[in-house]
């Protein structure tokens, strides 16, 4: 009986009235971008390892942090720890039972995300000014 109806039957959310909501993306980017942390932790890690091996071994660091991949990573990341502290910060308001409001949650979570990219920007010429 069941399997008369499943073809008939429309997927459950309906993909194509499916909308997404800025909380579900801030979660899915806050789990992504620490995973992103993680792995260029583990690449300036290695940077200082080979300063301390031998001057072969941090040319060879360097030569990958100074390109052009090396710095978009380490740029992705600088995103990724402002992100990860506004959005703490988030939930941390959060923790003390406000905020929950829907339209302010979704004014702090495009907070969020403008406030990452401007320290980000910030940061960038900054430290690039040096």
């Amino acid at each position: 009986m069941a399997e008369a109806n499943r073809g008939s039957r429309p997927l459950s959310p309906h993909l194509q009235i499916y909308r997404w909501q800025i909380t579900a993306v801030l979660s899915i980017l806050n789990r992504m971008t620490g995973v992103g942390m993680a792995l260029a932790a583990v690449m300036i890690v290695w940077w200082l390892v080979a300063a301390a091996t031998s001057p072969r071994q941090f040319q060879l660091a360097n030569w990958v942090l100074t390109s052009w991949f090396g710095l978009l990573v380490l740029t992705g990341s600088l995103w990724a720890l402002w992100f990860h502290l506004l959005n703490g910060i988030r939930h941390l308001v959060w923790d003390t039972g406000r905020g929950f409001d829907l339209d302010v949650v979704t004014k702090s979570g495009w907070a969020v995300v403008a406030g990452s990219v401007g320290l980000t920007l910030i940061t960038l010429v900054l430290v690039g000014g040096r």
